[in-house]
C-alpha cells in the first residue's frame, strides 16, 4: 500500500478534513487532523447542507455512515418556497415533494452542520483530531514536511492535505493562483427559537427553506433541527463593502437600518429577521478560483474543498464537491493501480479539478441569474423545469 508507513496530516477539521480523515483511517492509514476551533462543540452555525447521491452521500456511503446520516437528516428541511420581496409565494413543492427518496438523484436530504460533523467526529478514533492548531506556516524536511502552529510544537508528515477552507495558508506552497472576487457579498445572520422570535417567517418555511427575490437582491435562509433560522443577505457591492460600509455587526440596529436602505421596497416581514438575529452578523464576501483545471502533482502535498476550489454557494455543490474531493483522495491513495504518491495525487486532481471547473461555473452563473433583475423569472423556469 502506497501509504504504508507514511504519517499523514490533514490540517483542517471542516467536512471535507473530516471525511478524508474517516475515509483513510478505515484502509488503516495514519492520519491525524490539525483544526483551529477550540474544540468539537465550535462553529456550528449557518444553514443546514443538503447531500447529494453522486457525492456527499456516496462519500457517507463508502464510509459506512449512511445508516447514522438517515437517523439524523432533517426530514422535509429540502421543501422549498421562492418568493418575492413582499412573500409573495411563486413557487412551493411542500405539497409534492416526498420526505425520503434516498437512491434517487434529485433528492438532496439536509442535515445540520452540528449533527453531521458529530457523524464524522464519532466515527475516527479517539485523538484523530488536535484541536486548538492555528497553523502557521511549513518548511520541506526530508521527503515530508514540517509543520508549525502558533503556540504548539512543530511536527512531521510525509504527506500534508490542506482542507482548510477558502483562506487555505498552505495554496500558496502548490500555487500563485488566488480566488477572485464575484461582485457578491452575503450578510449572514441566525435568529435563535424562531417560532418565538419571528413567527410570520417561521410559518412561512414551515420546516424547510425560502429564496426570495427583489430588486437584484436576495434573502435566502433555511430552518434548523432545533428550531433556529439561519439567513443570508445577498447582494452585489464592491469588493471592499465589508469595511467601506461602516457597518459594526454588532450593532444590530445599525444593520437593520441598512438593511431597510438597501432592501427599500421588501416587506417588514424580513425586516423581523435583523431585529431578532444574534450577534454578532457575519458579512461573507463570495470568492471564486478560477477554472484553469490545474494539474500539479506534488509528490507529498495536495487540498481538496474549498482550499483547492473555492466557488460561489449558488448551485449547492460546495460540501458535496469537498466529500466527493474527500472520496476520490482516498480511493487514489489506497489503490494499487499507481506506482507512486505522486502519481495517485496527480490522477486525483486532474478529475477534481475539472469537475469543479464545470461546478464553478454552474455557481457563477446561477449567482448572476439569482441577482439581475429578472431573477424571480429565472429561478422559477429553474426549478419548475425539475
Amino acid at each position: 500500500m502506497l501509504l504504508a508507513n507514511k504519517k499523514i496530516a490533514i490540517v483542517g477539521g471542516g467536512t471535507g478534513g473530516l471525511t478524508l480523515a474517516t475515509l483513510l483511517q478505515g484502509r488503516g492509514a495514519d492520519v491525524q487532523v490539525y483544526e483551529r476551533d477550540l474544540n468539537k462543540f465550535a462553529r456550528v452555525q449557518g444553514s443546514p447542507l443538503d447531500l447529494h447521491e453522486e457525492s456527499g452521500l456516496a462519500a457517507l456511503a463508502k464510509a459506512g455512515l449512511l445508516i447514522a446520516f438517515k437517523e439524523n437528516y432533517l426530514p422535509g428541511a429540502d421543501r422549498k418556497l421562492i418568493v418575492d420581496e413582499h412573500a409573495k409565494i411563486f413557487f412551493s413543492d411542500h405539497e409534492s415533494k416526498v420526505e425520503e427518496n434516498f437512491g434517487n438523484p434529485y433528492f438532496r436530504p439536509e442535515i445540520d452542520r452540528g449533527a453531521l460533523r458529530k457523524i464524522l467526529l464519532d466515527a475516527l478514533a479517539p485523538d484523530t483530531v488536535v484541536w486548538d492548531c492555528n497553523f502557521q506556516h511549513m518548511e520541506q524536511a526530508g521527503q515530508g514536511w514540517l509543520l508549525h502552529f502558533k503556540d504548539r510544537e512543530s511536527l512531521y508528515a510525509d504527506i500534508v492535505i490542506a482542507a482548510e477552507g477558502a483562506n487555505s495558508k498552505i495554496r500558496p506552497y502548490i500555487t500563485s493562483t488566488k480566488p477572485f472576487y464575484t461582485g457578491i457579498c452575503m450578510l449572514e445572520g441566525n435568529v435563535y427559537d424562531a417560532k418565538t422570535n419571528t413567527p410570520q417567517i417561521h410559518a412561512l418555511l414551515n420546516g424547510g427553506k425560502i429564496m426570495a427575490f427583489g430588486n437584484e437582491r436576495n434573502i435566502l435562509m433555511g430552518q434548523k433541527g432545533n428550531g433556529d433560522i439561519g439567513f443570508y443577505a445577498s447582494f452585489k457591492a464592491d469588493e471592499d463593502w465589508v469595511t467601506s460600509s461602516r457597518l459594526d455587526y454588532n450593532d444590530r440596529q445599525e444593520v437593520l437600518a441598512w438593511f431597510k436602505q438597501a432592501y427599500p421596497t421588501w416587506s417588514d416581514i424580513w425586516a423581523t429577521l435583523f431585529e431578532h438575529a444574534a450577534l454578532p452578523f457575519i458579512p461573507r464576501p463570495i470568492y471564486c478560483m478560477p477554472a484553469n483545471n490545474a494539474n500539479y502533482g506534488l509528490p507529498n502535498l495536495t487540498m481538496l474543498g474549498d482550499a483547492a476550489h473555492v466557488m460561489p454557494p449558488f448551485a449547492g455543490e460546495g460540501v458535496n464537491m469537498a466529500m466527493l474531493d474527500a472520496l476520490e483522495l482516498s480511493e487514489a491513495l489506497t489503490s494499487s493501480d499507481y506506482e507512486s504518491i505522486q502519481a495517485a495525487i496527480a490522477s486525483f486532481e486532474q478529475k477534481m479539478y475539472s469537475r469543479a471547473a464545470l461546478a464553478a461555473q454552474e455557481s457563477l452563473d446561477n449567482g448572476e441569474r439569482m441577482h439581475s433583475p429578472q431573477a424571480l423569472a429565472h429561478m422559477l423556469a429553474l426549478f419548475t423545469s425539475h
